[in-house]
Parts: C-alpha cells; sequence; structure tokens
C-alpha cells in the first residue's frame, strides 16, 4: 500500500494561489526561508554543456540532494500545519494529493506517435509553405524572407503602402497577428498569405518536426510532463511536449493528432465533457432558461440565438447559432464589445446590442458576473464549487487594463477551476473503477475537458461505458448541479479519428 505522500510544491500552489508568483523548490526557500538554493545549473552546467544528473559523480550531487531533502521537509513544516485553518484542506487531501500517482502513471505510460506519419506532414508542410512563399512574394513584387518581420513590415507598409502599419521602438514597423488579421479582414491577400504561411510554418516545426524528437526511442512514445501547478484555475497544464495546445480548430492542426495512435490490438478512446463551462455558468448563475435547456438536452446555441435574436428555433440558420455560439463563449470570459465585435466582424454598436440583448434575456448571468467581482474585490479570492482559492488581485490598480484584466479573472476563474476540479475527480476516480471490473484501460492524456485512454480492442465498449458513466457522476456528492454533466466518448486507432 502506498504511504501518504505530501508534495511542498502542492501545498504551496493550494494554499496560496495567485499569492506567490511561483510554487518551485528556489522559489519557496527564497519566499519562506529566505534562503538561496544550489541551482541545478550550477550542479550539471548550463545549454549545450549541460548533462543529465545520472552523469555526474556522487560527490557533485550529494549537497544538492541533501539540501533538496533538508530545504522540501522545512517548507512542509511552514506550509502543512497552514492547511487545517485554510479552508483548502479538502482540495488538497481530496483533489491534488490523490492526483500525484495517476499524473505519474500516465506520464511513465506515454502515447505513442507514428514518426513515419509526422515526416510525411513536415514534408507536405513544406510543400505548402513553398506555394505560399511564391504566391506571396508575386503579390509583393519581390523576394524577401517571410519570416523576417522588419522586411515583411517594409513590403506591407513603405513598398505597398498599405494602412495600419504602426512603428514600435526599435523602428520595424509590427506584423503581429492582429495587424494581419486586421488588413486580410479588409481584403489584402497577401496579409491572409502570410498568416496562412505563418500557421503552416508553426505546425511544422512546433509539431511535425519537434514531435519526432519528443519520441523516446525505448518505448517509440511521447511522454509529456505535466504540471499541477502551471495553471492558476486549478489546470492541469502540459510541457516537454505540450500535448494541450495542438490546435484543434483547422484540418491541418488536427492532421497532427492523426500520428498519436493506439498500440496494435488496441484503440484510443478519448472522452470528453459537452460544453461543461456553460453548463457550470447556467447552474452557479442559477439562470433557469438555460438550465431548463440543458436539462432538456435542447442545442444551447440555438436557444441562446432564439432568445436574443427573437427568433423561433426552426426558423434559424447556421450563422446566428455561430453568432450566439460566440456570445455564449465570450460572455463566460469577460468579453467586451470591441471583443465580441472583433470576432464576429461586425461594427461596435452592433455587438454591444447584443451583449445588451443577452443580459435582458439571462439577467441572472449579469448579476452573478457582478456579485463575483463585488466579492473578489472584497474577499481578494474566488472560489470553485469544491473550495479551490483563486487569489486575484489587480482589482485597485491605476491602470484599467489591468483592473479590466482582475474582473474577468474574477467572472471566469471559478467556472473553469469548478470544471478543472471536476475532471480532476473523475481522473482520480477511473484507474480503480476499471480495475475493479478488469478493465484494463490506460489513462494517456488529459487536455482540458478531455481524457484519452489506450485500451486492448475487445474491451473498448466496456471501458467507453465506465469512463462515460464516471465522467458524468464526477460531481456527486459534493456538488449537487442543476444541470446535468454530459461526456461523450468516441474510439478508433487514432487521436484525430477518436475525438
Amino acid at each position: 500500500k502506498l504511504h501518504p505522500v505530501d508534495d511542498t510544491m502542492c501545498l504551496s500552489y493550494v494554499l496560496d494561489t495567485g499569492v506567490v508568483n511561483r510554487h518551485s523548490l528556489d522559489y519557496l526557500a527564497d519566499h519562506w526561508l529566505d534562503y538561496q538554493t544550489i541551482k541545478y545549473e550550477d550542479v550539471c552546467g548550463k545549454g549545450a554543456k549541460q548533462v543529465s544528473f545520472a552523469a555526474i559523480a556522487p560527490e557533485a550531487a550529494l549537497d544538492y540532494a541533501a539540501e533538496d531533502a533538508d530545504i522540501t521537509l522545512r517548507l512542509w513544516q511552514i506550509l502543512k500545519p497552514r492547511l487545517a485553518g485554510s479552508g483548502v484542506a479538502s482540495v488538497y487531501e481530496r483533489l491534488e494529493r490523490p492526483l500525484i500517482p495517476v499524473l505519474a502513471h500516465m506520464e511513465s505510460r506515454g502515447i505513442i506517435v507514428e514518426q513515419s506519419i509526422l515526416a510525411r506532414m513536415s514534408n507536405d508542410f513544406a510543400s505548402r509553405m513553398a506555394n505560399y512563399q511564391s504566391e506571396i512574394h508575386t503579390l509583393a513584387g519581390e523576394e524577401f524572407n517571410i519570416a523576417s518581420p522588419k522586411q515583411l513590415g517594409e513590403i506591407l507598409f513603405d513598398k505597398m503602402d498599405l494602412p495600419g502599419g504602426k512603428k514600435a521602438k526599435t523602428g520595424a514597423y509590427s506584423t503581429s497577428a492582429d495587424v494581419l488579421e486586421d488588413l486580410a479582414a479588409s481584403g489584402v491577400e497577401i496579409a491572409t498569405k502570410v498568416l496562412e504561411w505563418r500557421h503552416i510554418a508553426k505546425l511544422k516545426s512546433t509539431y511535425a518536426d519537434a514531435l519526432v524528437d519528443s519520441i523516446l526511442p525505448g518505448t517509440g512514445r511521447v511522454h509529456t510532463s505535466f504540471s499541477m501547478v502551471g495553471a492558476s484555475t486549478g489546470r492541469l497544464s502540459s510541457s516537454d511536449p505540450n500535448v494541450q495546445n495542438i490546435p484543434i480548430r483547422t484540418a491541418e492542426g488536427r492532421q497532427i493528432r492523426t500520428a498519436f495512435v493506439a498500440a496494435p490490438g488496441h484503440k484510443l478512446i478519448s472522452a470528453d465533457y459537452s460544453q461543461i463551462e456553460l453548463r457550470l455558468v447556467a447552474h452557479v448563475a442559477d439562470e433557469a432558461s438555460m438550465i431548463e435547456a440543458f436539462q432538456a438536452g435542447v442545442d444551447i446555441h440555438a436557444r441562446t440565438a432564439s432568445e436574443v435574436f427573437g427568433i423561433p428555433l426552426d426558423a434559424l440558420d447556421s450563422e446566428t447559432r455561430r453568432r450566439a455560439k460566440a456570445i455564449n463563449f465570450g460572455i463566460i470570459y469577460g468579453i467586451s464589445a470591441f471583443g465580441l465585435a472583433r470576432q464576429l466582424g461586425i461594427p461596435q454598436s452592433e455587438s454591444r446590442d447584443y451583449i445588451a440583448s443577452y443580459f435582458e434575456k439571462f439577467p441572472n448571468i449579469k448579476a452573478y458576473m457582478e456579485r463575483t467581482k463585488t466579492e473578489a474585490r472584497e474577499d481578494g479570492f474566488v472560489s470553485t464549487l469544491f473550495g479551490r482559492r483563486i487569489h486575484i488581485s489587480g482589482f485597485t490598480a491605476s491602470n484599467p487594463a489591468m483592473r479590466g484584466f482582475a474582473e474577468r479573472q474574477a467572472i471566469n476563474a471559478p467556472i473553469q477551476g469548478t470544471a478543472a476540479d471536476i475532471i480532476k475527480r473523475a481522473m482520480i476516480q477511473l484507474p480503480p473503477i476499471l480495475a475493479a471490473q478488469s478493465i484494463p484501460a490506460d489513462m494517456l492524456l488529459q487536455v482540458h475537458d478531455e481524457l484519452i485512454f489506450e485500451v486492448p480492442a475487445d474491451q473498448a465498449n466496456d471501458a467507453m461505458a465506465v469512463i462515460t458513466d464516471v465522467m458524468e457522476r464526477a460531481a456527486d456528492p459534493v456538488v449537487s448541479l442543476a444541470v446535468p454533466l454530459v461526456a461523450e466518448a468516441g474510439m478508433a486507432d487514432s487521436w484525430a479519428e477518436a475525438h
């Protein structure tokens, strides 16, 4: 039986998210003990000359390793006693600590990534970049380095004399995505092509090429590192490689996921929560018409469109539903009239009317937002439905942008944080439940609202039924939600097909 383990990083995270900047041993030693630790680089070297810890002589490792153990104990003696009076003991005991062995297993298991698929993709991306490059050079009337913001800025704003050119302190024009998107929206073809070229270039370098380097030769698998302290809301983050930011909105992004495959004789199962954050908004705001829509299983975006735009459900077109979807998700993130106008490509006056109409139809959501901002300003933190505290500063900042950010964070953090807590509860519950039913399913990845499993093909259907059932009941019995949680699952040979 595993003995209980405490983790000073997780203790600090649960106690002080938003209060201290980081939760690493080096930072906490300085913050709590006023002590400067021996740094990893001091022992293993830097940059290209860095060696692994396993390669150094025991004498060289001794002080570093002994200090690690000593400082960890000293931090534990400071942090652990604070837990009892903090109001967040159950978050640590029931959500964070039990998740540690689950994530350790996921990391060591890894997921197969097919090198040959990535190589094919890299070649395909290279030829598409070459095509875009020749089109861009033709439109510009000369050859230049598209990857150089300086050269691109000179072509767009000096040579082609396009509007919107702003020079930074360096003297070069800004060619950020925002600038190019504005030009593309007004019909400038070269800006559209450059955005496409950048998109493909990023996929090629960050995924098609870099993922190959992440495959462990001994296993043929990619073993990502999950961080439990990377995001203030309780969400997990992932690195080396980051599996959570593989784009899914574009066909090319989805293509990357075709390289993530199941072992022979196995299937991958992708199970994810349907619109969990919107469901939680309906619950915390106690918004009757939204709750009713979720309980009845109707299309929430269509229902919103019908309410906000005053159109009968059977007369809705896809564009109106798309607008309602943007408003639904935008509202959760505290979107402004400017932001919504930009997203939908409509005048600000129109987007302002949409937001006003939305709050008129769903007054409890407006009330929730105002209430949450007030409480966060007074308490200095917001809480998830499971008691996780997210400390927020910036309400009194002189900079209005910082105040606005604090307010948006206050509105969104309890929602996003509760969704993160729910999936963590599912992750903790699933391994023992699957094992008890003799289903050898391995949880491999978590991508926000989605879990990926690998399971023998002949047991995949049984596994899917158990996984979705546990996910849908993960909030019980701690929180009784007014809306049902819905988990949808698919299985296939690759992640792309399963999702």
